[in-house]
């Protein structure tokens, strides 16, 4: 069985949908983050804060672009982006698994 074209959402779509998820799993962890921070003072935990700040503004700025593309851009391009985002999504998801066990 075959699945129709228009059932399958395209790259642009899966990297907007990867961006936004990962938007939100770093406020989580950033929220996390904080409180314990504000409960044990450890640098290890204000660098971890900082990292996710980091990495929360990159995705913003991805988002940004997601929904602004640039013409000409090569597909390819897209696919790639696509592919980190969504591998980005599966790395901070485990994080924020772990955060929470």
């Amino acid at each position: 069985m075959t699945v129709p074209l228009e059932l399958v959402p395209d790259t642009l779509t899966i990297a907007r949908l990867a961006a936004t998820a990962n938007v939100v799993l770093l406020a989580a962890l950033i929220v996390v983050w904080g409180r314990l921070y504000r409960e044990i003072r450890s640098t290890f935990t204000l660098g971890s804060i900082l990292f996710a700040v980091f990495l929360l503004a990159e995705n913003v700025i991805a988002l940004w672009y997601y929904f602004n593309p640039t013409p000409g851009l090569p597909p390819f391009a897209v696919e790639v982006m696509m592919v980190l985002q969504v591998l980005e999504a599966l790395a901070i998801a485990t994080l924020l698994y772990i955060t929470w066990q």
